[in-house]
């Protein structure tokens, strides 16, 4: 599943997996539907190789050598060392490939071109389809320019053929002349979050708050990207709403880091979004095509749709979600808690189709745990009705959705159906209770101050504080 959500498929295509899934009527006919996809081989067994760029060595640990150590530490966006994520780290990804480059290949090859040991000879050829398959993560340009092609497409430019050894005749590279062409050839990604770090356009999506020395850091190398997908970096957003639906985020990858009591809303169709080290806030993301990661939050609220949700070493946070996979429960979660997703914005429906996601199947309340307290199912827990509210977006764009999608599951549509019976007869016994006007204006002073202590307490009075308009004469960045 997780290898499917990486690959670029027509979002038609992806509805009608979808809609034919939801059609199952048992888990049988739910895996043999499944099984229909496949995987196209040799792409599949370069992804599973590649997990190993987060394998740690016990024994390189131990004299200092292996990560996490200091020099692998990714940047953050004021260029200090923040994680020691090696998922986020250009350089990082470079050398892996660099140093595993030659055992990669070998796995690609036809079994007649490997000696009984299992190692190529000097006269292997690697196969059209395997360079191919590489090309599922590496690509490239020609002279530098902003075109940029897959790997297969590069290899059969003819004056490269001398470089690579291919031969019009076999269809086929020679391994060691391959191999070596690759080596010289190889760099970081230039459109990374490195690169966005260093050459990204910084963006003036959030306010500077008064009284504090943080301020927001929000980077997009949108404007030098190429047909790929832009990246999207904010970090340290504090005390603030920040909404923004825009070009500069449809299809980007999304990394947000160390935001606190803050409400961010993007509400544009995503590519990805990773969530790390933020407290106390609460994210709408419109559709989000491929995966969303949170590592490392505290308390925040996540409300999306999306094709994979992921969390790993989280405290008390709740996710309101829409999704045809089970969520992963990783290692290092406390308190997590699963809703069904609960909101709409005029768009929302027409973003979904956009990257492919329907309503059904939905996997909200059915997580998955894949770590070492596998056991333990009191790690998680589906939000009770009784907590269950639903979310109004507070802000007027163009669109049809009117309702959320799929609507939501009956229990918890009879708890808000309860919860508004018990509002209609406390409005009739108000109006019945025959107050005189002196009366009315002060029972409602009370009610004003006893909802102004709760907006307060609950923390909601920043939440509608933040929402006035800035002042005309602050700036904004366009995007």
């Amino acid at each position: 599943e997780l290898f499917h959500s990486l690959l670029w498929r027509d979002p038609p295509r992806r509805l009608e997996w979808a809609e034919a899934e939801a059609a199952c009527a048992n888990a049988d006919e739910l895996e043999r539907e499944r099984s229909k996809a496949g995987a196209h081989t040799l792409q599949f067994l370069l992804f599973l190789y590649v997990q190993q760029v987060n394998k740690v060595s016990l024994r390189r640990s131990l004299i200092g050598e292996e990560w996490p150590s200091p020099r692998a530490r990714s940047p953050s966006l004021t260029g200090k060392s923040v994680s020691e994520n090696k998922n986020w780290n250009d350089q990082d990804h470079c050398a892996f490939v660099q140093s595993h480059l030659s055992d990669m290949l070998e796995l690609l090859l036809e079994p007649e071109q490997l000696t009984a040991s299992s190692h190529p000879t000097h006269s292997s050829l690697v196969s059209y389809e395997a360079v191919c398959a590489l090309s599922f993560f590496i690509e490239g340009t020609v002279n530098k320019s902003r075109m940029v092609h897959p790997l297969h497409e590069l290899a059969l430019w003819q004056p490269c053929h001398g470089q690579n050894g291919y031969s019009k005749v076999s269809r086929a590279f020679s391994f060691h002349k391959l191999e070596s062409w690759l080596r010289s050839c190889l760099t970081a990604n230039p459109f990374g979050m490195t690169a966005c770090l260093k050459s990204g356009k910084k963006l003036a999506w959030a306010q500077q708050v008064e009284g504090t020395t943080r301020r927001a850091k929000i980077a997009c190398n949108a404007h030098v990207v190429p047909e790929v997908s832009p990246m999207v970096m904010m970090s340290q957003v504090y005390k603030q709403t920040l909404a923004k639906s825009s070009d500069t985020l449809v299809g980007a990858h999304v990394r947000i880091h160390c935001c606190n009591e803050s409400f961010i809303y993007l509400l544009s169709p995503l590519r990805s979004v990773t969530i790390e080290k933020c407290r106390n806030s609460t994210f709408v993301l419109g559709p989000v095509q491929a995966s969303v990661h949170v590592h490392s939050c505290d308390n925040i609220k996540v409300i999306v749709v999306c094709h994979r949700l992921s969390l790993s070493s989280t405290t008390g946070c709740t996710f309101y979600i829409l999704t045809p996979s089970q969520p992963l429960i990783l290692s290092g979660n406390q308190a997590v808690s699963f809703a069904p997703f609960h909101t709409h914005y005029p768009m929302l429906e027409d973003h979904m189709a956009q990257v492919g996601l329907a309503t059904l199947p939905n996997y909200w309340d059915s997580p998955m745990l894949v770590c070492k307290e596998s056991g333990d199912t009191s790690v998680f827990r589906l939000l009770p009705p009784s907590d269950f509210y639903t979310f109004v977006i507070p802000f007027e764009m163009e669109g049809d959705t009117t309702e959320t999608p799929g609507g939501l599951p009956p229990v918890y549509e009879k708890a808000l159906s309860q919860r508004e019976q018990k509002v209609q007869i406390w409005q009739k016994t108000v109006k019945e209770a025959g107050l005189t006007k002196d009366q009315r204006k002060q029972f409602q002073i009370l009610v004003e101050n006893k909802f102004y202590e709760w907006l307060v307490q609950t923390g909601n009075r920043q939440q509608l504080d933040s929402l006035v308009p800035p002042a005309v004469g602050s700036k904004q960045a366009a995007g």
